[in-house]
């Protein structure tokens, strides 16, 4: 985490104004940043990934603005159509998902699914017959904070028997997909998932399969993060959209397609118009195991309960109450007894004011994604699990 004097005008005056801690989102400035991207991407229909901030007030917002939502769950496909979002702005991002939630999802009304392997795609068949299904490629994450290589996409040969198979059993092989890793901060990493959904596209064409759109997927950046050592991490936007841009121009010039563009971004719309009140717990002075003498700054927040990213990052600090204070190098934590709830990187001390005392406000900023959706719900819609116990008293 790193101090600044950031200014944000209405978003730091509510914070101001904040009597205890909570979170306060901008959502004019939500607006601004949905307006800037379709100015950057015009034509390209955006789907807010709603596990970003799954608030009713962005949620409607964004909506009244034209933009629709990636859901991962019916759970999440209920909440965006109680805030106003129309079901033709909607699809099923989640390449996992029970025979349950395919069914509860098409009974809402979704009608276009994401999907990465045979057995999914058999079972959206089964469970959402004559749907439409995209089908996510596998791609590096190399350059992103959070890479997603892992658990989802496939290869571009799977894609082919995976789109082929759709065909056979009656759903619509609509589209191709990819996400390049979450908090992209290259512009390469675009051109490395348009040169595969080229070649799949092409490949597609010579079987017989016209599709009708390509998803960009997420990874769009946020402008005010800090790396671990505290520096600013500047992604190069204008570069990434100059790269999106040509490469939707040449998928588009591939034969055998008629492609329309969407694009799933989350924490690009909302992180950057968060913020946290939180407060001083204790700045406290201690020696470790190695005898070195060490500040650290408690405060009532932290990993689990509205940092949860703190590990990858740096959030940005303001202390209200001490902006020309003498400050004191200190490792930042959250209030919990959990080790893993601070952050300690070994070049990651941040400077604070020397004189906090218990109870001097705290201001987060660049935390309004994953800051509601990780701590106080079931993040993509599915709920905490409920708790039963045995009693082993005699009756």
């Amino acid at each position: 985490m790193s101090t600044t004097t950031y200014d944000s005008g209405p978003l730091l005056d509510a914070l101001a104004a904040a009597a205890e801690d909570r979170i306060v989102f901008d959502l004019p400035g939500i607006e601004e940043r949905y307006d800037a991207l379709c100015r950057e991407l015009p034509d390209v229909a955006v789907r807010f990934a709603m596990k970003a901030c799954p608030v009713d007030e962005v949620l409607a917002r964004l909506a009244r603005r034209g933009c629709g939502v990636d859901a991962a769950s019916p759970k999440e496909v209920e909440q965006a159509l109680a805030a106003g979002v129309p079901i033709s702005r909607m699809h099923y991002g989640n390449t996992v998902k029970s025979d349950r939630n395919i069914a509860d999802a098409f009974r809402l009304g979704i009608r276009d699914f994401a999907t990465d392997s045979l057995e999914d795609v058999r079972a959206v068949a089964e469970h959402a017959p004559g749907s439409r299904v995209f089908c996510r490629l596998a791609t590096t994450g190399e350059g992103a904070l959070w890479g997603l290589s892992n658990k989802y996409g496939c290869s571009p040969d799977d894609a082919l028997t995976i789109l082929e198979t759709a065909r056979d059993l009656g759903l619509t092989p609509a589209g191709l997909s990819v996400h390049v890793g979450s908090q992209q901060m290259t512009a390469d990493a675009w051109h490395g998932a348009v040169d595969r959904i080229a070649d799949v596209l092409a490949a597609l064409a010579r079987r017989g399969i016209s599709l009708d759109h390509v998803n960009l997927g997420g990874g769009l950046p946020a402008l005010g993060y800090r790396d671990k050592h505290g520096r600013p991490l500047d992604p190069p936007l204008d570069k990434i959209f100059a790269v999106i841009r040509e490469g939707m121009a040449h998928l588009a010039g591939i034969p055998g397609h008629r492609l329309r563009f969407v694009i799933e971004p989350g924490r690009h719309l909302t992180a950057d118009h968060g913020a946290i009140r939180a407060h001083v717990s204790r700045l406290a002075a201690r020696r470790g195991p190695d005898g070195e003498r060490q500040y650290w700054l408690y405060l009532s927040c932290g990993k689990f309960n509205g940092l949860y990213e703190m590990d990858q990052l740096q959030y940005r600090l303001v202390f209200p109450s001490h902006r020309d204070a003498e400050s004191v190098p200190a490792v930042i934590a959250g209030p919990t007894c959990d080790s893993d709830d601070a952050y300690s990187h070994e070049d990651g001390l941040v400077p604070v004011p020397r004189e906090l005392a218990s109870g001097d406000p705290v201001w987060v900023l660049s935390c309004g994604a994953y800051a509601t959706s990780y701590m106080t719900q079931g993040f993509n819609g599915f709920s905490p699990l409920p708790y039963t116990w045995i009693d082993g008293e005699a009756a």
